[in-house]
């Protein structure tokens, strides 16, 4: 199997070119190898010393620093086809460590190989853990973490001499080097980007473990590892310790995480006395957040969201209601449901009943929590948008709603984000820590809309937003002159772990039971954005193919009566989305030829890849940053073309591939990267003087010291 090294930077200057050198002797024997480094964000001189060092290293140059684990997919996704070595660049390799790791993960059962790490003196360092839980952290509360792990119940710290000495196995391994299958990295997907610099690798590795890859400790494997600041920086203290507890709230539940909580607090108070780290570890762990807040970011206030879409009834998978969800884990959230552009009406709108009745229902909701710091809340609006005096009416109206909710959840001057124009009268004079215009689509282009009135709306948020974030670089360039520096590009995520390609016999019973191939769409079956008459000529000439349709349809399906192949299958939840898409044998986008298409980037077409799908798609202007992946079309027959050279060759990047191409772009980095533009304003000056919001302790050579 080919080999990368991948080596994951900030502000390494001062120790890379070490780290690079003794790669570059390790892999002389190996002669399948190459190495790639991602850098952070560096505001120092890494990447200059990486190219004078390691001129053919491949760089992976990333544009914030969203951690270690972000480091590591990206690198992951740059090497699809390899068994990887994750290093810090303050780990220096033996001559032969490279090649023993390697034996060792030819070792059946064998998913992570680690090396003996020693210091800088040359001292051994306690590499090997015990899987992290409530007995083992009141064993080390009481006893202290040397003492306590000479006992496996007691302890998670491996102290015996002897298991230093000899090759063996251990549940994890401090993540400053570690080689990893292609195999294990398939099963395992990429590492949680939310533990935040600490607890990534502790819980990557369990999970491969859980997935029937042990982790392999080889001594004849030597590295130095200069090792980090852990010890005395109180942020970096306090984090490692909070992750502990989340760790095992994410892998055990509630009660086995409150139960950690209690423990790790009280080796906390125990250990007062002894420093500020231990103090601020005590207050981290009194206010408590599900997951940890970024350094250098400081209190932040929480959001409010205004949808275009509506969280009860609408896919899930829409951008708004993805980022939301994430910002959860940093902030508290409310989500606003659609206010609507126009009142259904005959003529104008298709399925006008249903559509009010299910608004009236979602009204009927008021507010709820779906989850943990994420409410949602359905304002009864009045559809007047074409009058300006009723609009102020329906504004005042829906404001009040929303303040009287905000106040109550403690969001006195939130983050305001605003994805439907017609929330901009509603917003305009609330109080608010930032404006951030989602400028998803040109809503004034949806057939429905009051044009004018929504035009007008649009370029009121363009002129008073403090940011403007598109998925197009279409709209972005179009409005540029008017944006400026508040215009910001952020690409949707894609839920990696959610779209995962299921086995058959998970798949649902009805999209089993049609024939194959199956050529598929899933998502909402809009007559504004979804060619139907390409549908119909897609299943009159591929006969022999079954054509699977999933989602609401807003466009007549009778139309597919005297098509047998053709399979609508109607609305199914998101839950079930990846288990009907994994039996797809092509993906299809079959989108109309209009506005809103040009200045789109469809979600979908990072779930397709996610599920390791070959996809045939029209052509659109964000489809170019793809054309290595998916084949696109410009006319019907070019399309149907494309369908019949992707049943018979299939796709053009391997299963497995495909799904790495995509691995990166979670949902979590994307909403990482929209909390660092709100920042408060002292953060953004510290913005401009260095690459990233994080405080100097954050360096790469000195936190991958293990969690």
């Amino acid at each position: 199997m080919p080999l990368a090294v991948v080596v994951v930077t900030y502000h390494s200057a001062d120790v890379v070119e070490d780290c690079l050198t003794s790669v570059a002797v390790a892999l002389e024997s190996i002669p399948d190898s190459r190495v790639i480094v991602v850098d952070n964000a560096s505001g120092d001189d890494t990447l200059e010393i990486v190219a004078r060092v390691a001129p053919d290293a491949q760089v992976v140059a990333r544009p914030s620093n969203d951690g270690f684990a972000a480091g590591v997919n990206a690198g992951f996704a740059a090497a699809p086809d390899c068994d990887v070595l994750v290093l810090n660049p303050d780990v220096r390799l033996h001559r032969d460590a490279v090649a023993f790791l390697r034996a060792a993960l030819a070792l059946p059962g064998t998913g992570i190989a680690v090396p003996r790490l020693a210091g800088v003196d040359g001292a051994p360092q306690l590499s090997l853990r015990r899987a992290p839980n409530p007995l083992r952290a009141l064993g080390e509360a009481v006893l202290g973490g040397t003492r306590a792990g000479r006992s496996e119940a007691l302890g998670e710290l491996v102290v015996d001499p002897l298991r230093y000495e000899t090759a063996g196995t251990a549940d994890w391994a401090t993540g400053a080097a570690w080689l990893i299958s292609r195999e294990a990295r398939e099963a395992t997907g990429v590492l949680e980007e939310r533990y935040f610099l600490y607890s990534e690798e502790t819980e990557y590795m369990l999970r491969a473990g859980k997935r029937g890859y042990v982790v392999r400790y080889e001594p004849r494997a030597r590295a130095v590892h200069i090792g980090g600041e852990q010890s005395t920086s109180p942020v970096l203290w306090s984090m490692a310790t909070t992750n502990r507890v989340r760790m095992v709230r994410e892998r055990h539940g509630r009660a086995a995480a409150f139960a950690m909580w209690c423990v790790v607090l009280l080796n906390e108070l125990l250990r007062v006395p002894r420093g500020a780290k231990h103090r601020q570890a005590v207050g981290d762990l009194l206010r408590w957040r599900r997951w940890p807040l970024r350094p250098g970011a400081g209190p932040e206030p929480g959001w409010v969201c205004f949808s275009a879409q509506d969280w009860w009834y609408h896919n899930r998978a829409h951008s708004d209601f993805q980022l939301m969800r994430s910002m959860a884990g940093q902030r508290r959230v409310l989500v606003v449901n659609s206010i609507g552009m126009r009142m259904p009406t005959r003529g104008n709108s298709t399925h006008v009943s249903r559509r009010i009745l299910r608004k009236l229902r979602s009204v009927a909701k008021f507010v709820r929590r779906p989850m943990p710091d994420f409410y949602v809340m359905s304002p009864l609006p009045l559809p007047f948008y074409g009058s300006p005096f009723l609009r102020k009416v329906n504004a005042v109206l829906v404001r009040a709603q929303v303040r009287l909710v905000a106040l109550a959840l403690g969001l006195r001057t939130p983050v305001i984000m605003v994805t439907i124009p017609t929330a901009w009268d509603v917003v305009a004079p609330m109080r608010r820590h930032r404006l951030v215009f989602n400028r998803s689509d040109r809503h004034s282009d949806f057939p429905e809309a009051d044009r004018a009135s929504i035009e007008a709306l649009e370029n009121e948020l363009l002129a008073n937003a403090d940011h403007v974030v598109y998925v197009s670089h279409a709209l972005m360039d179009e409005e540029l002159p008017r944006t400026g520096s508040r215009a910001h590009f952020l690409d949707h995520g894609v839920d990696v772990d959610h779209f995962t390609a299921r086995p058959q016999h998970e798949w649902p019973d009805d999209v089993r039971a049609i024939p194959g191939p199956r050529i598929g769409f899933f998502g909402a079956l809009d007559d504004f954005v979804v060619d139907f008459d390409l549908l119909e000529r897609v299943a009159a000439e591929l006969p022999h193919a079954s054509l699977v349709l999933i989602g609401d349809a807003t466009h007549p399906m009778e139309r597919f009566d005297k098509y047998p192949n053709v399979h609508w299958l109607g609305f199914r939840p998101y839950s079930l989305i990846p288990a009907y898409g994994s039996a797809f044998d092509v993906a299809i986008m079959p989108w109309q030829d209009n506005d809103w298409i040009k200045r789109s980037n469809p979600i979908k077409l990072k779930e397709y890849l996610a599920l390791g799908l070959p996809v045939v798609s029209t052509d659109f202007a964000e489809l170019a940053a793809y054309t290595d992946r998916v084949r696109a079309a410009r006319t019907h027959a070019d399309f149907v073309d494309a369908l019949r050279t992707t049943l018979a060759a299939g796709p053009l990047l391997p299963a497995h591939r495909l799904r790495a191409s995509v691995e990166p772009h979670s949902w979590h980095a994307r909403a990482l990267t929209l909390l660092t533009l709100t920042q408060n304003a002292s953060v953004l000056r510290s913005e401009r003087e260095s690459p990233t919001s994080r405080t100097p302790e954050f360096n790469a050579q000195n936190t991958r010291d293990g969690s």
